[in-house]
């Protein structure tokens, strides 16, 4: 299958009225395209607005690409309506299998069979997103972090029928819309970022269930600790720099056996009411009643604050 030149697009079809799908038609309209927003219903237009809108701020204020604007907006019930004119579609409907079977395999019938299809899914395979869609070979993952008109990570994987162009095609366009894209070996289950941010998830909940540590004390020792040098350097990386001359070699070397060492555990804790209730409990304390737009406004401006300073220095 031959695709267009990823630079070429100049209008997303993105799908989806959630904090993620209108965080990507958000992202995609600061860009400079045109955007066209699917909503499975009429009802949902406001829910869109309100997610586009809160992003607008932090996205005027890290720069708007020449041309970007809020109307170049189309919002649409209309499945058909929305790939109409399309070069590349963002999938982000519900996180459910037959869902997004059915919508894919709508898709394949209406849609160019040279316009790439991701799906912003975390949690299941596009080989069995793509299995009834006729079109399967340009369906690929197009996987973000949230929010994702100010994280740049899209982690990117086909399936079992992904032409290997399609994907390459997905990684370049990407790139050009402005997101760092990851392009993955092979399909697995919660994807790069996904499985290490869960690796933490869980430690963290074994010491909330064990009482070693409240959830605000998680969250101070990781804010102040790993976060703001991870920023910089990843964890490979941060471990290389902090071994001076040797390197990972000394790290590996020296500190190697600790890895045996019961620091961590991998296994989830059985979520317990009683852990429910302490994560519940210690998260509240912490936001202090304050509403959670004031709390996603405040961390989207921190957020901003700190890439505008990485783009300072790159």
């Amino acid at each position: 299958m031959g695709y267009s030149d990823p630079s070429s697009v100049t209008r997303v079809a993105s799908l989806g009225a959630g904090p993620i799908g209108g965080g990507w038609t958000a992202h995609f309209l600061a860009r400079g395209y045109d955007v066209t927003a699917y909503i499975h219903d009429a009802s949902e237009h406001d829910a869109l607005m309100a997610v586009i809108e809160t992003g607008w701020g932090s996205l005027t204020e890290l720069g708007l690409a020449p041309g970007a604007s809020l109307d170049r907006l189309a919002v649409t019930s209309d499945l058909e309506e929305s790939l109409d004119g399309a070069g590349f579609v963002q999938e982000s409907g519900p996180e459910r299998l037959e869902i997004k079977q059915a919508l894919y395999a709508r898709m394949g019938e209406m849609l160019s069979p040279d316009v790439v299809i991701g799906a912003s899914t975390s949690g299941l395979t596009m080989t069995e997103i793509q299995a009834t869609c006729a079109t399967a070979e340009r369906c690929v993952i197009g996987h973000p972090f949230n929010p994702p008109y100010l994280l740049p990570l899209v982690e990117i994987v086909g399936g079992k029928k992904t032409d290997p162009a399609a994907v390459a095609w997905a990684a370049a366009f990407y790139e050009i819309a402005g997101k760092a894209p990851l392009v993955m070996k092979k399909e697995v289950p919660g994807f790069v970022g996904t499985r290490l941010q869960e690796a933490l998830w869980r430690e963290a909940l074994h010491m909330v269930a064990n009482g070693e540590a409240t959830p605000e004390d998680i969250d101070i020792a990781i804010k102040n600790g790993p976060a703001p040098r991870m920023v910089v350097q990843g964890q490979c990386m941060a471990f290389h720099v902090a071994c001076g001359e040797g390197g990972m070699a000394t790290n590996l070397d020296q500190f190697g056996p600790a890895l045996k060492w019961p620091w961590t555990r991998l296994e989830a804790p059985d979520l317990t009411q009683e852990l429910r209730d302490r994560m519940v409990d210690g998260c509240n304390v912490m936001s202090g009643g304050r509403h959670f737009e004031d709390m996603a406004a405040e961390r989207d401006r921190k957020i901003v604050a700190v890439l505008k300073a990485l783009n300072s220095t790159a």
